[in-house]
């Protein structure tokens, strides 16, 4: 049984994954910051459907809190699938944005890859197997008004993995990212109601977390071991 740590775990899509990979006979690492109650909730449901699982909380954007955790997880074993799915939005215009708006964003999304991956390369190297995955967004690849905070960090992203997919590519370990676009969720549903998907998506729909669940589950298996450094969108043919 392979251990997965899924950061932003209590979230829509965090949830679904780790629903997905505790079916798949991973042993789940529910990550949360401010919502270790939902967190542990969830790893009461995988439990009560007969997976393995695990909460745990600490703030991603904070190097020292990161690597004291991390060393905890660490001591029952390396942890081999590694699922980044931390991110925070704060939108506005460049125009108006606010320094904080703008250095918040990035700490979750891309100092916060960064804060977990680190620590977890060496132990996941040594066994010669791992998957590391980053949640990116199509607005780190098209771009979107109002979120060049959100998009530059998921850009980066893409640019962080890739490189790293190179690096540890002999070792066994793939590294990919996923773009979605829009999929229904808490904070997808307070921004776009149904006329404006189907205006947007050419599917006529929002994607769900089941779906993207589906591709990481993929990504994580032995059959997906020649597929490294990619960038993989899903997001009904929006681009």
């Amino acid at each position: 049984m392979k251990r997965a740590l899924i950061t932003g775990g209590s979230g829509d899509i965090g949830a679904a994954i780790c629903l997905r990979l505790a079916a798949s006979n991973h042993h789940v690492i529910v990550h949360a910051n401010s919502n270790l109650a939902r967190a542990e909730t969830l790893v009461q449901e995988i439990r009560s459907l007969g997976g393995s699982a695990e909460a745990c909380s600490f703030d991603v954007r904070q190097t020292d809190t990161c690597l004291q955790a991390l060393e905890k997880l660490l001591a029952d074993g390396p942890i081999q699938i590694l699922i980044h799915n931390a991110g925070i939005h704060s939108d506005a215009p460049l125009a108006g944005m606010q320094p904080t708006q703008w250095k918040e964003v990035i700490d979750v999304s891309l100092n916060g890859f960064y804060n977990v991956t680190q620590s977890l390369l060496l132990p996941m190297m040594a066994t010669r197997w791992g998957r590391i995955i980053a949640i990116s967004s199509i607005a780190g690849i098209m771009g979107n008004r109002g979120q060049a905070n959100y998009a530059a960090a998921k850009a980066g992203l893409h640019g962080a993995c890739k490189s790293l997919a190179i690096e540890i590519a002999s070792r066994g370990v793939t590294v990919n990212t996923i773009a979605p676009g829009i999929i229904a969720g808490r904070m997808t549903d307070q921004v776009f109601d149904e006329k404006t998907i189907k205006q947007i998506v050419p599917m006529k729909r929002a994607g769900r977390p089941e779906e993207v669940a589906s591709l990481i589950n993929y990504l994580t298996s032995d059959e997906a071991a020649y597929i490294s450094g990619q960038i993989l969108s899903i997001n009904g043919a929006m681009a």
